[in-house]
């Protein structure tokens, strides 16, 4: 959802330091700002008059936030939020002030705004303050009969799955995960946010015209356009799909994942994104919105490196914390080496309770015939998957039930050299082709033996 924004700002430094901090937010769309209340009041009700100026009139018009100066003029600042509030009660007041203290709040909060910010002005602050008054604005908007494809704020789960490299089961784990979701009764939608290499498709056996790229260039995705663009498969899925011509995917910025993401989040139960591995703008920007990040990794030297380098990508762009991440430690059996408890400490980040196992020839059938719906209910990765959906309350508690042996945590002892590799220094040596195929990274062997050791605390180093 686009939220509009109209300031209101007399002093022309602070207009300045307003604009420049608005035009940072993703998915906002500010206008130039008004130097009065007068302006303000007359430019509302210009958004609102038939035949005016708007390209919609009424409710639609309007825009969802405006931000008044504490030194508006010439009517005082609580004055005009206060006729705001009563004229155009579809619009959340955010107002901007030295004094953010608890007196002055409740008096604004009295007056009908929906908002304070201190100054001087912060970008996060400023940024939670205008995202909550829209989502009130958009809920007020449906009540009071606004347009029928208005989508109201995000409420959905938003579950993002990342691969630590090429190959270690990303799509399977997405894909099971929200069949997990919608077979506990959820609105599910998949969304294949890997845009050069996604192959959510060729999983689940969809042929398709549509692709994510159609709602890229949208700038206010309504419930019709978004249902347009979504396949409906007959597992009850929503599908949106990356495009078939990989360079396409360039057109799929961050702004157009944060707009696609949030009408996503605003008409289903639980959006699940696969990010595939290679980090763009994009994927980015849905993992920074996620409210569960999945990292998953294979139980080998080269996978768990990939997943701390992808950690610390991760931290220094400031897109997420590795305390706020899950790793899911994929193709672990009784014999594996490196146990999860290993990865969380070489990567930082929470691990799954529930690994999953190592099970190819499971596997093989449904990925040959392009039909992952189809993995026998007794397969000890779907039962590992969905047991995991239910740890994360995607598909409630009775998930657990699904989890039988692929839900058993293997136990072995880490000795000898696999410990050291992980535990002593950088790592030297090639790294694997990300390509290598959809379901390589082996279990530590020939790769994890002949790689040096590397410090899980220690300095960030490629490899």
């Amino acid at each position: 959802m686009t939220i509009r924004i109209l300031p209101a700002v007399g002093d022309p430094d602070a207009a300045r330091a307003v604009s420049s901090l608005l035009s940072q937010l993703p998915d906002a769309e500010p206008a130039p700002p008004v130097a009065d209340s007068a302006a303000l009041l007359d430019a509302l009700a210009a958004a609102t008059a038939p035949g005016g100026a708007a390209p919609s009139t009424g409710v639609e018009g309007l825009p969802e936030v405006v931000l008044v100066h504490e030194r508006i003029g010439p009517l005082p600042a609580l004055e005009l939020i206060r006729e705001v509030a009563l004229r155009f009660p579809a619009v959340g007041v955010v107002l901007i002030t030295t004094d953010a203290g608890p007196a002055l709040f409740a008096a604004a909060m009295d007056a009908g705004a929906r908002g304070v910010v201190g100054l001087p002005l912060g970008y996060d602050e400023l940024a939670a303050r205008v995202r909550a008054a829209a989502q009130w604005s958009a809920g007020v908007r449906v009540h009071l009969g606004g347009s029928p494809d208005a989508l109201p704020g995000p409420s959905g789960t938003l579950v993002t799955v990342t691969g630590a490299k090429g190959g270690v089961g990303t799509t399977v784990a997405a894909v099971q995960l929200a069949l997990a979701a919608r077979a506990a009764g959820r609105g599910v939608a998949l969304v294949d946010l890997d845009l050069q290499s996604g192959d959510v498709a060729s999983y689940l056996d969809v042929q398709f015209r549509r692709s994510i790229v159609d709602l890229a260039g949208i700038s206010d995705i309504s419930a019709r356009v978004l249902q347009d663009a979504v396949h409906d498969h007959h597992t009850g899925l929503g599908l949106l799909l990356a495009p078939e011509e990989g360079e396409r995917g360039e057109e799929v910025d961050d702004r157009a994942a944060r707009q696609i993401v949030t009408a996503l989040r605003a008409r289903y139960d639980v959006v699940i994104v696969d990010c595939g591995s290679q980090m763009q703008s994009a994927n980015a920007a849905a993992v920074e919105l996620a409210d569960v990040a999945l990292l998953v990794t294979t139980p080998d030297v080269v996978s768990v490196r990939a997943a701390k380098r992808q950690v610390r990508l991760w931290d220094r762009l400031q897109i997420r914390k590795a305390a706020d991440t899950t790793t899911v430690v994929n193709r672990l059996t009784r014999h594996t080496e490196i146990q999860p408890s290993l990865v969380a400490r070489a990567t930082g980040t929470q691990v799954a309770r529930t690994p999953v196992p190592a099970a190819y020839k499971e596997l093989q059938p449904c990925v040959d015939a392009g039909r992952m719906q189809d993995l026998d209910d007794r397969s000890t990765v779907r039962q590992a998957l969905w047991a995991l959906a239910g740890e994360l309350g995607l598909a409630g508690p009775s998930a657990a039930a699904h989890q039988g042996r692929g839900g058993r945590r293997p136990r072995a002892a880490l000795t000898g050299r696999k410990r050291r590799a992980l535990t002593a220094g950088p790592v030297p040596g090639p790294v694997p082709a990300p390509g290598a195929g959809p379901h390589s990274g082996g279990r530590g062997g020939p790769a994890a033996r002949s790689a040096g050791p590397f410090d899980p605390a220690g300095p960030y180093e490629e490899g």
